[in-house]
């Protein structure tokens, strides 16, 4: 009961809630900060509205969950290197920035286990995101398909988003406001189980996205497409997809480990720009 002054508020959805009653720019006591991580554990999405903060404020939150994750790819703000802008401007041709489902930076060795976000300038219409609940997805399939499941690892790699010829690549750096440092590294695999043990609570979970996904260890490329391809049907069914709507100010933290998400358009003409950390993996 000593955090009983949190207070936490369920979407409605498969997964995510809004947390009042903190204020994030001033240090949290360690009942708050257990609180917070119990509630993020349970509904894997958490916003928190009306949160000015500042880098300092952005980077202490963060820690409190664990050590920063590395983020490649991106280059981070002038003086604090574990804080990347995601940011478009208003008159910005270039596609919209993760505008495709992923679990951010699963192909690298560890994954990070969570990723905070805080809004800085919201357009007044559209640049939603989306998520869905991993948990949800594994449950929802048949006792066959799960034991088909076990052992499968998929292989995972940046090379379609931060290889040189990839989607945020050479070619597109000259249309972008963020600041992408696409690389050959992007090509190199990585190998994850398709079902994770969340190390936290224990359960299990999809740990697959299209974002990052090339094909499945021991398969070959057409068996990998039809497996994933029904996978991720069921993964991004509406029954376990939650819309977050932005407000300015507003801070979300999620779980990578049993989430997918996607950024969505909808607000040419108006800039956007968020500041993002991330937890790194156990």
């Amino acid at each position: 009961m000593a955090a009983s002054h949190i207070k936490v508020t369920p979407s409605g959805a498969s997964l995510g809630a809004s947390v009042t009653g903190v204020d994030l720019s001033k240090p949290l006591n360690a009942d708050e900060v257990a609180a917070i991580r119990a509630a993020w554990l349970e509904h894997l999405v958490l916003a928190f509205p009306g949160q000015p903060m500042s880098h300092e404020d952005l980077e202490r939150f963060t820690q409190y969950f664990g050590p920063f994750g590395d983020d490649p790819f991106i280059a981070p703000i002038e003086g604090h290197p574990h804080i990347i802008e995601v940011k478009r401007a208003a008159d910005e041709k270039a596609s919209v920035f993760a505008a495709a489902w992923h679990s951010d930076w699963s192909f690298q060795d560890t994954p990070p286990a969570g990723t905070i976000l805080h809004s800085k300038i919201t357009p007044p219409v559209g640049g939603d995101t989306l998520f869905c609940n991993g948990y949800a997805a594994y449950e929802a399939l048949s006792e066959e398909m799960k034991a088909r499941l076990e052992g499968l690892e998929a292989i995972h790699s940046a090379a379609l988003a931060y290889a040189p010829d990839g989607v945020y690549g050479e070619n597109d750096a000259k249309d972008r406001s963020m600041t992408i440092r696409a690389a050959p590294e992007a090509r190199n695999t990585k190998s994850h189980p398709i079902v994770r043990i969340h190390p936290e609570t224990g359960r299990k979970t999809l740990f697959i996205n299209p974002g990052y996904v090339k094909t499945v260890k021991g398969l070959t490329d057409e068996e990998a497409f039809f497996l994933l391809v029904e996978l991720y049907g069921v993964t991004h069914d509406e029954r376990f997809v939650y819309r977050h709507k932005w407000q300015s100010d507003m801070l979300l933290m999620w779980d990578n480990r049993c989430t997918q998400h996607m950024a969505t358009g909808g607000y040419d003409g108006h800039a956007r720009l968020m500041h993002r950390t991330t937890v790194a993996g156990p």
